[in-house]
C-alpha cells in the first residue's frame, strides 16, 4: 500500500493497517486518497446492511450500521462535532476561548447535544432509507463526506500555528484536490445521477460550515474538519 494511502486508512479508520511514525508530508498527501478511505467504510456497511437485512427490522439495523460506522472510524469526526459545538456554545464569540475550548478533550452540555442530534438524524435517515429498499447511500455518503472535506484542508487557512490540522493543510494543495476528485468520480461512477444532488448539498453543507468558522476564529482546525465529515455524511444521508 502507498505510504500516504496507508497513512490514510490509519488516521481516519480503526482498521487495521501498518502504523507507526508518521512524517508531515505524508500527512499531506494522504487528504488525496481521504474518499477511497470512505469508500472503504461505505462498502463494509453496504455488506453488513445485506447480510442483516430481514434479520432485523430496519431500526435495529440502522442503528447496528450507525454504531459499525462510529467504531470503524473509533469515533474521530463524533468527537469533532462535540468538541466545536462546546466552543460555540462556550465560546461567547471570543476566538481565543473558543480555541481553548477546542483544545479540551471533556465534553460539556452542548457538544453532547450536537453529538445526541447528529446520531439520532443519521439513525432516523438511515431507517428511513433501509426501510424504503434503498442501499447505495450507505455506501456514497461516506465517500462523499470525506472528499467534502478536500477542499477544507485545502483552501481554508489553519487556525492555529501548530496542531494536526495544520499538518495537513502546509502539505496538501491542488494536487491532492485534483486526485481526491478523481478518485471519488471513479468510485461514485455505477451510481449515476441519483448521487447529484445529495453530493452537492453535503459539500455545500461543509463548505458553510467552513465559512462560518473561518470568520469566527480566523481558520479551521483538526476539529472542525471531523465536524465538516458528520456534517457531510448526515445532509447527505437525510437529502438521498
Amino acid at each position: 500500500m502507498p505510504r500516504p494511502l496507508a497513512v490514510a486508512f490509519a488516521f481516519l479508520t480503526r482498521l487495521p493497517v501498518a502504523r507507526g511514525p508518521v512524517d508531515e508530508l505524508s500527512l499531506g498527501r494522504s487528504v488525496a486518497w481521504f474518499p477511497l478511505v470512505g469508500a472503504a467504510l461505505g462498502a463494509i456497511q453496504l455488506v453488513a446492511a445485506h447480510l442483516l437485512d430481514g434479520a432485523l427490522s430496519s431500526s435495529l439495523l440502522a442503528i447496528a450500521l450507525v454504531a459499525l460506522h462510529a467504531a470503524l472510524t473509533g469515533g474521530l469526526h463524533l468527537d469533532g462535532i462535540a468538541d466545536l459545538f462546546d466552543a460555540l456554545g462556550g465560546g461567547r464569540g471570543q476566538r481565543d476561548r473558543m480555541l481553548a475550548i477546542l483544545r479540551d478533550s471533556r465534553i460539556g452540555a452542548h457538544g453532547a447535544l450536537a453529538l445526541s442530534l447528529v446520531l439520532a438524524g443519521k439513525l432516523v435517515a438511515t431507517a428511513d432509507l433501509l426501510g424504503r429498499g434503498i442501499f447505495w447511500p450507505l455506501y456514497a455518503a461516506p465517500v462523499a463526506a470525506r472528499w467534502a472535506v478536500v477542499p477544507l484542508v485545502v483552501a481554508f487557512p489553519c487556525a492555529r500555528p501548530e496542531g494536526l490540522g495544520r499538518s495537513f493543510h502546509d502539505h496538501a494543495g491542488a494536487a491532492q484536490l485534483v486526485g481526491a476528485t478523481a478518485v471519488t468520480a471513479l468510485l461514485l461512477l455505477g451510481i449515476g445521477s441519483s448521487a447529484v444532488i445529495p453530493f452537492a448539498c453535503a459539500v455545500l453543507a461543509a463548505l458553510a460550515l467552513a465559512v462560518y468558522l473561518h470568520r469566527h476564529l480566523g481558520g479551521l482546525t483538526g476539529d472542525v474538519y471531523g465536524a465538516a465529515i458528520e456534517t457531510a455524511e448526515l445532509i447527505f444521508l437525510v437529502v438521498a
